[in-house]
């Protein structure tokens, strides 16, 4: 996925290094939760919001500072810019979006790019959890090192607009939580109907609206288009990356059998599908998976 030529942003919009200590509450690990909170789900069926709400003190987690301005150029080739950029374009796509098939007004989630480790209003987590949203402080965590991990640990192709999809995920929630989603749903529990594949599957949905809609979302600022048109080998990217996350995927390569009962994250065929189903043009309501009658 490319950035269109004559792109540029302002940059601001994303911190850089360790979060806000606050009230421990329940994260959410999105298409992403990683090595060890993702083995923690799998060997005990528990949430990996448990290892959320540790007290580890991490001591804030790097250099603080906000990305810069970068242009199309080097968003296409720099991670801290592409996550910028990729927010920048969240942000006028939901804008618009949520008030007209949510009825609700956006408020943009603040975004924060840690290395190693940072303090959360849902407590302190490390680079092992993965990219996620805590509601508590509506806030947007990532570890860039998470893609290498995502190819290595998961057998995803990685690529550019797999690492979109993991913030457009993130963001899903953010937009699941002003629906007022996150009070309705119960998201202590696992299985294969259970409110948290629900969560999960919505927040794939909203990501793949997003991607479906993205080349055509313009800058307000410079008029150009965010993104170029996605190609077929940029889609399979995306797809790959949300099949990799598939709680059966990752069963197996942790060497265990498939156990539908754990499952917190849905199927790898359930993720492809319902991120299918917003880039192919799904509303708000078509992404509704807490009150679907079939997964």
């Amino acid at each position: 996925m490319t950035f269109s030529e004559g792109g540029q942003f302002e940059g601001g919009r994303v911190r850089k290094g360790g979060g806000r200590r606050g009230a421990v509450g329940a994260g959410v690990g999105g298409g992403a939760a990683l090595v060890i909170a993702l083995l923690y789900m799998v060997l005990t069926g528990n949430s990996p919001a448990d290892i959320l709400g540790t007290t580890t003190d991490s001591g804030g987690g790097g250099e603080q500072g906000y990305i810069g301005s970068c242009t199309a150029e080097q968003a296409n080739n720099d991670p801290e810019c592409r996550l910028s950029a990729a927010v920048d374009s969240l942000d006028v796509y939901w804008a618009e979006t949520l008030p007209q098939q949510g009825g609700v007004e956006y408020v943009m989630p603040e975004v924060v790019s840690f290395t190693d480790a940072v303090d959360t209003g849902c407590g302190s987590a490390t680079s092992a959890t993965g990219p996620f949203y805590c509601p508590a402080d509506t806030t947007v965590y990532e570890d860039l090192s998470f893609y290498d991990q995502l190819s290595s640990q998961f057998g995803a192709e990685g690529g550019p607009l797999a690492e979109m999809y993991v913030t457009a995920h993130e963001f899903g929630h953010h937009i699941e939580n002003q629906l007022g989603l996150f009070e309705r749903a119960d998201r202590s529990g696992t299985g294969p109907e259970s409110d948290s594949v629900r969560i999960e599957l919505m927040a794939d949905c909203l990501a793949g609206m997003w991607a479906g809609n993205a080349a055509t979302t313009e800058d307000p600022d410079t008029g150009v288009p965010f993104l170029e048109p996605i190609s077929r080998a940029q889609l399979e990217q995306a797809l790959s990356a949300a099949a990799a996350v598939g709680d059966d995927n990752i069963q197996r390569r942790s060497g265990g059998d498939v156990n539908p009962e754990a499952f917190s994250h849905g199927s790898s065929e359930q993720r492809v599908r319902w991120f299918s189903t917003g880039y192919q043009g799904g509303t708000i309501q078509d992404c509704n998976a807490l009150d679907a009658r079939t997964l």
